[in-house]
């Protein structure tokens, strides 16, 4: 059983490397970063799950209301 103090995790993917981790809500954003600067240059290879992110904006948009008509 989960605790109040276990932060969600989201799926990162890089298909270069043929990798998936999850990481912490919290860090994704700077793990996908860190990831995509040491090991491709910069260029942006590693996403969070594209299912994922879909999912997370809608949310945020529900929550913001800017889905409301």
């Amino acid at each position: 059983m989960a605790s109040e103090n276990d932060e969600p995790t989201v799926p990162v993917h890089c298909e270069a490397c043929e990798t998936t981790n999850r990481v912490a809500l919290s860090d994704v954003a700077a793990s996908v970063e860190r990831h995509n600067e040491r090991v491709h240059d910069g260029e942006e290879i590693a996403t969070v799950d594209p299912d994922v992110a879909d999912r997370l904006a809608d949310l945020v948009a529900a929550d913001l209301g800017l889905l409301e008509e």
